[in-house]
């Protein structure tokens, strides 16, 4: 009996390897075609502003270094809403539009 259970594990764990390799390769050749699908500017997010902004405080507010574009190097302010930690790289539609600074009442 441990010796067929034994077998499944490994005919489980194979059959696993091969569709991750299919599913990569599958990538693999849409790698051109994932950069025609988003569009915008590259940003690198240097810092994460502590306030919080929204009804229930879900937007957080992050500064972020643009790298492509006209604006490289520059350093905008950017909502966000869900989880963003400093050092991610994200894209945004456009860099001319910077948030204001959210204000304690």
């Amino acid at each position: 009996m441990p010796e067929n259970k034994a077998e499944e594990i490994k005919t489980r764990k194979s059959e696993k390897d091969s569709k991750v390799q299919q599913q990569q390769q599958k990538t693999s050749d849409n790698k051109s075609t994932d950069e025609d699908l988003f569009e915008g500017y590259l940003c690198e997010v240097v810092d994460v502003v502590k306030g919080r902004t929204g009804i229930y405080g879900e937007i957080k507010q992050a500064m972020c270094r643009i790298l492509q574009g006209k604006d490289k190097g520059r350093v905008i302010r950017r909502n966000f809403a869900g989880k963003i930690q400093k050092g991610d790289i994200i894209r945004l539609p456009d860099t001319s539009r910077e948030d204001k600074r959210i204000m304690a009442r």
